[in-house]
């Protein structure tokens, strides 16, 4: 036995396979997947596609000039690489942006506070609201208050985020972001300040969405740094009134934008998909590469070391660029809608950061789990433990999840530090981890490959 042989012989002995088989056979699923695998851990492409992205088109709000430069930055990007049918599927859609924005203390003392208004949020009255501020610690004291506090003031949530591995802390804390304006109109208040979404201390605000309910008032809502919610929670603690005056400009216009798409074609099931997903669009503070420049890269080398490695797999591997995942779902509604008609043997994204791939979640028919336990052993040299059928994958892939009742996969990474940078000026490439790259790429086509080839519907 050569030395390949003997390697592969290992590899298939470690999912499963015996000595006899691996040397018999180096032309099936499982050393194909090995090979991936050993491929993808040299993987230099991720890197590169999101350094080009931030560098060339940095921030791309949806509906935006850059977005559109976004745009046909992917479609060049993936032509050149080679896959096949690329193409952009339009997307319209109302989106709100951002204008002037400022806040200051006016009493007891004067600070300048650190602020980003809310995705959605209405603007402030011409000259901005000055009001003093109603303190809460939490979003379920506010719930809770049966009193008159909030009336008339400024509502300011100091809710705290807390650092996890699997943004658990982020998902507790959310309700205030998505829901306190709500909850604060509700109480008569003029405004909302959250403490950010954060898990850092640094000076800066974290954006993100927010909504509003036909029948309660829509206020203003903004987020503050997490140094200047402390400052706020320190001045509450001296028991003196504490004012706050607050500016914001947005506006909402029609636009469009567009879902980047390419593909791997199939063979013998090639009308069923396996889909490989990231978002496109950023938030307009930052560079967006973290959030999800990091995604774009992963799911796109993954995608391409399938093109390359030499076997087209059974099902057609699709790669989604989905359009404004921030501020809407638009991209994945109108995926959702477009290919309906479509069966997907799985939808997953990645768009959590980029660090390394810790856990393997599905959400397949119970058929459908002996495959999933496959997967699971052929990444288990990667780090990756399996943890069940009940995942959450990230955000556009849990849409097309939803509406369609199509299976999912969630290879969950490590975003202990995915909440410092996440929403912020602070997203730059600098904050990319470029050695957990490959260790995704590798994942990512090893679960798409086996996907692809199985017997059974997931």
């Amino acid at each position: 036995m050569n030395l390949d042989r003997r390697r592969f012989a290992l590899a298939l002995a470690a999912l499963g396979a015996t000595p006899l088989a691996a040397a018999q056979t180096l032309d099936d699923d499982l050393v194909h997947a090995a090979l991936l695998r050993e491929r993808g851990l040299a993987d230099t492409l991720a890197y590169s596609l999101i350094e080009s992205l931030v560098t060339e088109v940095g921030a791309r709000p949806a509906g935006s000039a850059s977005n559109a430069r976004a745009v046909q930055w992917a479609l060049a990007q993936l032509r050149r690489l080679g896959f096949a049918k690329v193409r952009a599927d339009e997307v319209s859609f109302s989106i709100w942006q951002r204008g002037a924005e400022s806040a200051q203390l006016t009493a007891p003392y004067a600070h300048r506070l650190t602020l980003l208004g809310l995705g959605n949020t209405v603007p402030t009255p011409d000259g901005g609201i000055e009001a003093e501020v109603a303190w809460y610690p939490d979003l379920e004291a506010l719930r809770s208050d049966t009193s008159e506090r909030a009336r008339g003031r400024i509502v300011v949530i100091d809710q705290k985020t807390e650092r996890s591995r699997d943004g658990s802390g982020y998902g507790r804390a959310i309700g205030m972001r998505t829901g306190g304006a709500v909850e604060a109109a509700r109480h008569g208040a003029v405004a909302l300040v959250i403490r950010s979404l954060a898990t850092d201390h640094d000076r800066f605000a974290h954006t993100g969405s927010m909504r509003y309910e036909p029948s309660v008032p829509r206020i203003p809502a903004a987020a503050m740094s997490v140094p200047d919610a402390d400052l706020i929670a320190r001045l509450h603690e001296r028991g003196r009134p504490v004012s706050l005056r607050l500016a914001l400009a947005s506006r909402q216009v029609d636009a469009r934008s567009h879902n980047v798409i390419a593909e791997v074609p199939g063979t013998d099931l090639a009308g069923e998909i396996v889909q490989l997903g990231a978002h496109l669009d950023s938030w307009d503070v930052g560079h967006g590469a973290v959030d999800d420049g990091a995604g774009i890269g992963i799911a796109t080398a993954a995608a391409k070391l399938l093109l390359d490695s030499g076997r087209r797999p059974r099902r057609t591997v699709r790669l989604v660029l989905f359009a404004n995942e921030e501020n809407g779902f638009d991209g994945a509604n109108g995926y959702a809608e477009r290919y309906k008609d479509e069966p997907h043997q799985l939808v997953s994204e990645s768009d959590f950061g980029a660090g390394r791939i810790w856990r393997l979640r599905s959400r397949v028919r119970p058929e459908a789990l002996e495959r999933i336990a496959l997967i699971g052993r052929a990444l288990a040299p990667l780090g990756i433990e399996p943890a069940g059928n009940d995942a959450s994958p990230s955000p556009d892939a849990g849409v097309l999840m939803r509406r369609r009742q199509w299976p999912a996969l969630e290879l969950t990474q490590d975003g202990s530090d995915y909440f410092d940078v996440h929403h912020t000026e602070n997203d730059t490439l600098d904050k990319v981890d470029a050695k957990a790259l490959p260790q995704n790429v590798a994942a990512w086509a090893v679960a798409a490959w086996l996907a692809a080839q199985s017997d059974v519907r997931f």
